[in-house]
């Protein structure tokens, strides 16, 4: 995302907590590298979090050192990490106590939209902030909608981790049934693909399941605190999520099995398992 920005011209302000990343990309891009957030917020008007969940994006924003401590009047913070609602509207609110605004918006695409430019981005916050941010977005993706006031961004990317997660449970029990009865599963992907089972987790994720290696993109463990943001979001609400949270526990049952760090589309392996079966088909005792 850093590097898109570069490319359409933007000059960055680099941080990251393995410091190793930051210099690496200025060399590359040219960029310049902050020894903390602080000193990002202080030389820029503009500041774009990523990072992997709420105790991160706390730690960054209003933390020692944190960009609230540096931030300029009239600058905007831009938190692109999946990340609490509650967190995002606490933020939003400190953020205008320091004469300065805050968007969250979380991001959807995985690492292929992240690396091609072409990343859905969900934001909330205010229709001034928004427009304002607008053009850096273009450079990160090309569906971007505000979809409501500050945290509202968060609860849209819930939803998205929501529907993720169940379609990748769905397919991974389809997947185990069709191979358990004998069907060549590259067939069954091509007649599931081209009906209403269609799906883009068939089309990113077929190699994966094909092959069987389950190098993330997405990673479990990540889903799986996202999974908890969306109970955490349902409880606040009043919402039911019965399904998400079977999920959910599916994806801590793969966590326990040392899976933490495997593509989410491992899912698969578990529904393997609790049919007692290998390799999606073979039987065992």
């Amino acid at each position: 995302m850093a590097s898109n920005l570069m490319g359409a011209g933007y000059d960055l302000v680099l941080h990251n907590r393995t410091k190793e990343k930051a210099d690496k990309l200025a060399a590359e891009g040219g960029g310049e590298v902050a020894e903390n957030p602080r000193e990002v917020a202080e030389k820029c008007d503009v500041v774009i979090t990523m990072v992997p969940g709420p105790t991160e994006v706390e730690a960054v924003v209003s933390g020692g050192d944190g960009l609230l401590e540096g931030i300029r009047k009239g600058s905007l913070v831009i938190d692109m990490s999946t990340s609490s609602p509650t967190l995002a509207r606490r933020l939003a609110r400190t953020a205008r106590e320091r004469k300065a605004s805050m968007l969250d918006a979380p991001v959807s695409g995985g690492d292929v939209g992240a690396i091609e430019g072409t990343l859905s981005i969900m934001v909330g916050g205010e229709v001034k902030d928004f427009e304002r941010a607008r053009p850096l977005f273009e450079a990160m993706g090309n569906t971007i909608i505000h979809v409501g006031p500050d945290g509202t961004g968060q609860v849209v990317k819930a939803a998205n981790q929501i529907v993720v997660a169940l379609v990748m449970e769905a397919v991974a029990e389809a997947l185990v049934l069709g191979s358990g009865a004998g069907v060549v599963l590259e067939k069954m992907l091509d007649v599931l693909s081209g009906g209403l089972a269609g799906n883009r987790v068939m089309e990113v994720k077929r190699e994966k399941y094909l092959s069987r290696r389950f190098e993330p993109g997405g990673q479990v463990k990540y889903h799986r605190k996202d999974l908890g943001i969306a109970l955490a979001a349902g409880r606040e609400y009043g919402v039911a999520l019965p399904a998400t949270a079977v999920v959910d526990q599916m994806f801590g049952a793969l966590i326990a099995r040392g899976r933490d760090g495997w593509d989410h589309s491992a899912l698969v392996t578990l529904v393997e398992e609790l049919s007692c079966r290998d390799n999606y088909g073979q039987g065992r005792e």
